[in-house]
């Protein structure tokens, strides 16, 4: 049975409900763990033909209609001016919106899922991914040629995977400009990956055991250090530009109150959704960059 969705986007409506319907029974989405019902659409990696020299990009997305087609017409830009095979897969988690049908109409893979697990969601692209080069990209983040010509030059080098610089978008205010690149510092210092863009060899990618899905959050934290493990591990100076939306969503206080539990609870805050509105909560894309409410995301997570 074909899993990846190859197919015109009047077919994905039948494979959505199927999905929905999967997710109506599965107790992944009450965070309960049994990811096994809903990763029932996601091919065995056995059963995917690999392509050697080919980059595959994994895009995990929820309801991301609004930002996907920017971020995937920069990445056929920049995948357009490499010499080497690639391909597009977004992984579409549980989605109420457009995204899927966005994707499919710029050329991607759209693989369904009902995770709501960004670990999971991530290694269920890696699954479905046919090349031996993986990066994995946000899709709210928009990745030029530069970024990954640098990228592939590192694993040519015998690097086994890494990350790169974070800017924000243009439009968003100086003072998140100025902590965007407090933190570019700090991740490039302590060799860790931001998660909105992550690459690796798929050696490397299998021998750590790709995400762990142990955590609901701070997954790009925890691979970077097991591919440290395993090999050279860089984070480069090319950067990638990302939205501003969690800190349009989430005030200072907000975020400031997580950091706290964080403090408090250590990796066990990490373990569950619960608490984790910075990522599964209701995010707020506006232009006037009023934070929402935590407690009326928190009433609403994704």
């Amino acid at each position: 049975m074909a899993t990846v969705a190859d197919t015109p986007a009047g077919r994905h409506g039948a494979e959505e409900a199927r999905c929905d319907a999967l997710g109506d029974r599965n107790p992944v989405l009450t965070g309960m763990p049994r990811a096994a019902e809903a990763m029932a659409t996601v091919p065995a990696p056995s059963a995917v033909a690999r392509v050697p020299g080919m980059v595959s990009v994994v895009v995990p997305a929820h309801d991301e209609a609004r930002l996907i087609g920017s971020t995937l017409d920069a990445l056929a830009a920049a995948l357009g001016a490499l010499d080497a095979a690639s391909e597009v897969i977004v992984v579409d988690d549980a989605s109420t919106d457009a995204t899927a049908a966005i994707a499919l109409a710029r050329g991607a893979r759209v693989l369904p899922v009902r995770l709501r697990h960004i670990a999971a969601t991530r290694n269920a692209g890696a699954a479905a991914a046919r090349g031996d080069t993986l990066v994995f990209v946000d899709a709210d983040t928009q990745v030029d040629g530069a970024v990954l010509r640098a990228a592939l030059a590192a694993l040519a080098a015998g690097a086994v995977g890494g990350g790169a610089a974070v800017r924000l978008q243009p439009d968003a205010a100086r003072h998140a400009h100025w902590g965007a690149a407090c933190f570019a510092w700090l991740f490039r210092l302590a060799g860790i990956a931001p998660g909105c863009f992550v690459f690796c060899t798929r050696a490397a990618f299998d021998a750590v055991g790709g995400f762990d899905t142990a955590y609901y959050a701070g997954e790009d934290v925890a691979i970077s250090r097991a591919l440290a493990r395993q090999g050279r591990f860089v984070v480069l100076r090319e950067a990638v530009r990302t939205s501003d939306r969690k800190l349009r969503t989430f005030s200072v206080l907000d975020q400031l109150r997580l950091f706290a539990r964080f403090a408090w609870r250590g990796r066990a805050l990490l373990r569950s959704r619960d608490g984790l509105e910075l990522w599964y909560g209701e995010r707020d894309h506006g232009p006037d960059g009023a934070p929402r409410d935590a407690t009326r995301s928190a009433g609403r997570r994704r």
